[in-house]
């Protein structure tokens, strides 16, 4: 008896653990369709690092507002993982390279405009996200300029790679395995 307890309150503090490390510092999201590729598959775990532009505290809307402890600004050509601003559940994840900051001058579609930032007295600094080479994928293309506040954090890291259409047991791809980007 003492034995069985005390494994269930090691079990217990290890999830406990992995759940908080999972929330405050690394996460891993799955890849669904090619708006990536090459550099992300369909089938990849991705793991994204939540501390790359500061960790998110709160949401909107939620009992605490929104904030970014150590807040950091991405990078152009960073690849971000960030929510889909048409889920209102907020579990669709999408990724895109960064192309352009709070400030920078966009053309799109004939048009040219400034993406908007705080200092333009914007309720949140955006920025131009872009998948490659997809005209269909669900981008800064299509969904507008990506609010702060959508960001999760930077891609860096494949941890493992499946096929999607293959049963478990085969379509592995193992020259993806542990992959920095």
């Amino acid at each position: 008896m003492r034995s069985t307890l005390k494994f269930l309150v090691v079990l217990s503090v290890a999830l406990m653990g992995m759940l908080a490390f999972r929330a405050l510092f690394f996460t891993i999201f799955a890849v669904e369709g090619d708006v990536l590729s090459p550099t992300f598959l369909p089938g990849d775990r991705v793991m994204v690092n939540r501390w790359s532009y500061g960790l998110r505290t709160g949401i909107d809307g939620g009992l605490f507002p929104y904030g970014r402890l150590c807040r950091q600004q991405p990078s152009k050509g960073d690849i971000v993982a960030y929510e889909d601003p048409r889920d209102s559940t907020r579990h669709t994840v999408l990724f895109g390279h960064c192309q352009a900051l709070p400030g920078d001058t966009v053309s799109h579609n004939g048009h040219t405009f400034v993406v908007p930032g705080l200092r333009d007295c914007a309720d949140a600094d955006y920025y131009w996200l872009s998948a490659v080479g997809n005209d269909a994928a669900a981008d800064s293309r299509t969904l507008g300029c990506i609010s702060e506040q959508r960001i999760i954090g930077r891609a860096f890291l494949i941890v493992y790679s499946h096929q999607p259409d293959q049963p478990f047991w085969t379509g592995w791809r193992r020259n993806r395995l542990l992959l920095l980007k």
